[in-house]
């Protein structure tokens, strides 16, 4: 199977930050408003869009407008092939070599 680096280097740089891990543990309990995010961090709104913006672009997390709201979600597909991913690197048994 060949592995797509620059996109694997995408998703795990858009995992890589205190406020987007944040952002996606509130989103596992389902789709949020940009404004119930914000709510929840000390951050102004051009700063969460910034950080949704990097999730939404690494495909992590899913955005669709709503009137004047972005409602925001996560893109279950994308972070089961993340883990997936991580997965076949760490291997099943820690300190075993893989093939």
């Amino acid at each position: 199977m060949k592995r797509d680096y620059a996109e694997s280097a995408l998703i795990f740089k858009a995992l890589s930050d205190e406020t987007r891990l944040r952002a996606l543990h509130m989103l596992s309990s389902g789709e949020l408003c940009a404004c119930e995010l914000l709510e929840s961090f000390r951050i102004t709104q051009p700063t969460l869009s910034y950080h949704m913006n990097i999730l939404c672009n690494s495909g992590l997390v899913s955005a669709r407008r709503e009137g004047a709201w972005v409602k925001y979600s996560l893109n279950m597909e994308r972070l089961q092939a993340a883990r997936e991913l991580l997965s076949s690197m760490i291997g099943s048994e820690p300190g075993k070599k893989r093939d």
